[in-house]
């Protein structure tokens, strides 16, 4: 049976620079995949994972985030009253009425590491999960978060969903050592340059991290850019073997990029997914 894990976290405080000037106004997060914003597939994935409590780390100019996850009778009502009564259920279908969401404020942009810290008193004392809105998945069966709790279940372990990558563009990513038994890690390294790459397998924006990150994150010197990374405290603990890797299921978009998001809207179009 798998491990229930409740609590996602979801950091959403980044300023979104690639994407301007659209992004002056509007967060990344809610750029659309053809008629759905790519933070809503994000915490779908979650919740088809067995997660009922969202977490969402906003920074300002954030307020949008939180208006689409709210509900908006309003405009539920408007619609029922002209028919459109589809259009209306997709509305109050964003989140399961089962489902609660939190939404924390990180001050300050000051990493990965310091964004997932911001959630500590929101998550508690309990496994989590937590996914980058940046990492478009789609095709998983069951779903990469359902992968990693259940790799999890298996070894009671901090679980981190990795891919190959082969080329120069390894030093995009933080790279996995590779522990000595199946799946586990020894270590994890930000962004090394190629001939410093440990393996071609990159850990991407899907984790299931025990609670004692928060305590590696409170007094973690900053890293790679100056910022609190979230990599330097798995790489701790990967030192202690509490670290396993999943590797990833079904397709990646990077939205990081303008074409990662081009090319997500042409497979999204192309299947007919929406």
């Amino acid at each position: 049976m798998n491990a229930i894990i409740r609590k996602a976290v979801f950091p959403v405080a980044g300023f979104g620079t690639r994407f301007l000037p659209v992004t002056k106004a509007m967060p990344k997060e809610l750029l659309p995949v053809v008629n759905k914003p790519l933070i809503q597939y994000a915490a779908e994935e979650a919740i088809a994972a067995g997660c009922d409590t969202l977490i969402f780390v906003t920074g300002r100019n954030k307020r949008a985030v939180e208006d689409h996850f709210d509900s908006n009778l309003e405009l539920e009502a408007a619609l029922r009253a002209k028919g459109k009564h589809a259009e209306a259920e997709s509305l109050r279908n964003i989140v399961p009425p089962h489902v609660k969401c939190i939404f924390v404020r990180q001050p300050e942009q000051l990493g990965l590491g310091h964004a997932v810290l911001c959630a500590e008193r929101a998550v508690g004392d309990e496994p989590f999960a937590v996914l980058l809105a940046d990492d478009f998945l789609i095709g998983a069966v069951p779903g990469v978060m359902t992968d990693l709790i259940e790799a999890y279940t298996l070894s009671g372990k901090s679980q981190i969903s990795v891919m190959q990558v082969d080329g120069p563009q390894i030093s995009q990513y933080g790279v996995v050592r590779p522990g000595a038994g199946v799946n586990e890690v020894a270590g994890l390294v930000e962004k090394p340059a190629l001939q410093d790459a440990t393996s071609n397998l990159a850990s991407i924006g899907r984790y299931l991290l025990t609670p004692d990150v928060f305590d590696i994150l409170r007094d973690q010197s900053p890293g790679y850019g100056g910022e609190v990374q979230l990599v330097d405290a798995i790489d701790t603990m990967a030192a202690g073997a509490a670290v396993c890797q999943v590797p990833l299921t079904g397709l990646r978009f990077d939205w990081g990029s303008l074409e990662g998001y081009l090319d997500a809207i042409k497979y999204v179009t192309d299947h007919k997914l929406y």
